[in-house]
């Protein structure tokens, strides 16, 4: 795959549906799950323009921030503390449409306005999460969780 993307759509779908493609043959060649998790950042981050776009990996109790695109992040975040420490407890998609309403709610950034958190589900078990943070409310719906979660499972 050469390093551009070529994502052309009218719609949040259309988008998806020419960056799902792409996405899937950038991680088929590479096995590195670091490399892999990068360059979906970067892709998220490219086509969307979203505030804020990485994943936490899974040690032991803890997410510990791994690749992303976008200002300083928390380095680290508990099982079931936030967006993303509860997406990981409840191993299911977390999409917040205002995170001023999300009870213990952690503020890395003043600007984050809504959210969306998917787990990582490898072999049944959550290894991280892809976190999305966008600075306008309400700004997630259903079709970023379906190809949000296809792209998940590209990482798994």
């Amino acid at each position: 795959m050469s390093e551009s993307l070529i994502v052309k759509g009218d719609s949040k779908k259309e988008l998806y549906e020419n960056l799902l493609p792409q996405i899937e043959a950038l991680v088929e060649c590479e096995a590195d799950v670091i490399a892999n998790m990068a360059n979906v950042s970067a892709c998220l981050k490219d086509t969307f323009n979203f505030w804020w776009v990485g994943f936490y990996r899974v040690f032991e109790d803890t997410l510990i921030l791994g690749p992303f695109q976008g200002p300083l992040a928390c380095t680290r975040i508990r099982k079931g503390k936030g967006v993303c420490g509860t997406a990981w407890q409840e191993a299911k998609t977390i999409l917040v449409p205002d995170v001023d309403a999300f009870p213990g709610h952690i503020a890395c950034s003043s600007l984050t306005k809504s959210e969306i958190v998917v787990p990582i589900i490898n072999k049944g078990m959550v290894t991280a999460v892809l976190d999305i943070d966008s600075e306008k409310a309400d700004n997630f719906d259903e079709t970023d969780r379906i190809y949000l979660e296809k792209i998940a499972s590209l990482i798994a």
